[in-house]
């Protein structure tokens, strides 16, 4: 397996297949004996191209060759250099404004959907007639109201985690196009989004499958080990050392859903690259993620505290509705209310978060493969200074 990505331009035709894939590689040519080796090729680059020899190294701006450069081009949405937090957390926000119909139209499109089906499964599942509202005020249930109970409860819990997966990846492909092209400062459609991510849906779906997997079993595992023990302390040790390796897979392994959809590469191949461009800045991707997820769930808390509260006075059940009410409050009304907060704080939240990770993507490869070069020639502009 080769660590060389096939990232294609957005909107271009794609590569070649690799082995992997199926096909045959390709190995590239030297340049001719009359023509210097550091000239420029013939064509403009229509893709995001091969790593270029760039600095190595997790650190500042990379260390090597490079030297920041206080007028970098900026063709989209952010500086053709090696980028700050602020710029990423400003890049993600500037995609979304700047193609605030494309990015709307698949953030509030995924969320209606997943919300609607939601809302449908909690009413069905979760309502007063439901197995586990009749537990609530049973201290000593029945073996057949806990059967109701888990049966109700795997139900909705198996038809709301299907949705939100199966949007989740079609929001992270969609997005990703999205956030590639903003950054060479091109238009970009929804039928155009869709067109360039469609392919790689099947793949994403298998990897957004995978990764939870292999963190939930770096947790589970340990915790089996221990509970065969019998040992409480033992337990909690291994418990704790469980739950770190799998923030520490997680982290490492969390760029590559941008991988697969802009560089094509299969499942596993993404997963290698991910953790090839997050060792040795491994903190720096954590910090960055974790930063991220406190913000947006944030943002969506503000957002959906007031129409939660909303619900309650409107559907009679005043603050207990929020500050711990049951299931019996469940009513069509209360849920439509409380489901439109939670689309809206999903339709602003979905875009920030993916273009932070394809974003972050990019600057790592940035620092390691000096794919500012290339991004700069694809989009027609100079390129950034760097010394041999």
């Amino acid at each position: 397996m080769s660590d060389t990505p096939g990232w294609a331009s957005p909107g271009s035709t794609p590569p070649e297949r690799g082995p992997e894939d199926g096909g045959s590689a390709q190995q590239p040519q030297s340049p001719p004996p009359h023509q210097p080796p550091s000239a420029p090729p013939p064509q403009q680059p229509q893709g995001w191209g091969a790593p270029q020899p760039g600095p190595q190294g997790p650190g500042g701006w990379g260390g090597g060759g490079w030297h920041p450069h206080p007028f970098a081009a900026k063709p989209g949405v952010i500086p053709l250099r090696p980028l700050g937090v602020g710029e990423i957390l400003d890049g993600a926000v500037s995609t979304a404004r700047a193609h605030w119909q494309t990015v709307l139209a698949i953030s509030l499109g995924i969320a209606i959907v997943t919300q609607v089906i939601a809302t449908i499964a909690m009413r069905l599942w979760l309502s007063d007639s439901s197995g586990i509202a009749a537990l609530e005020d049973n201290p000593n249930p029945t073996d057949e109201q806990l059967r109701d109970a888990l049966t109700d409860l795997g139900a909705f819990v198996s038809v709301t985690g299907l949705v939100t997966i199966l949007g989740s990846v079609l929001a992270t492909a969609m997005l990703t196009m999205v956030v590639s092209r903003a950054v060479l400062g091109r238009d970009v459609t929804f039928a155009e989004a869709w067109q360039d991510s469609r392919s790689r849906l099947p793949r994403l779906l298998g990897l957004v499958l995978l990764v939870p997997l292999i963190t939930g079993l770096a947790v589970a595992l340990p915790l089996l080990v221990g509970l065969l023990t019998g040992s409480g302390g033992f337990t909690a040790l291994v418990t704790i050392g469980g739950i770190v390796l799998a923030v520490w897979l997680w982290v490492l392994l969390s760029l590559a859903a941008p991988a697969l959809v802009l560089e094509r590469q299969g499942v596993v191949a993404a997963m290698r690259r991910s953790a090839k461009l997050v060792r040795g800045s491994w903190w720096r991707v954590f910090g960055i993620q974790l930063l991220v997820m406190v913000l947006v769930t944030m943002v969506a808390g503000i957002i959906e505290f007031p129409t939660t509260m909303l619900a309650g006075l409107l559907t009679g059940e005043g603050t207990d509705s929020f500050f711990g009410g049951g299931t019996d409050e469940l009513t069509w009304s209360y849920l439509t209310i409380t489901g439109i907060g939670a689309v809206v704080a999903s339709a602003i939240t979905l875009p920030v978060s993916a273009g932070v990770t394809a974003l972050l993507y990019m600057d790592q490869r940035i620092r390691r493969e000096a794919l500012d070069i290339e991004l700069a020639r694809a989009a027609g502009v100079d390129g950034p200074h760097r010394e041999s």
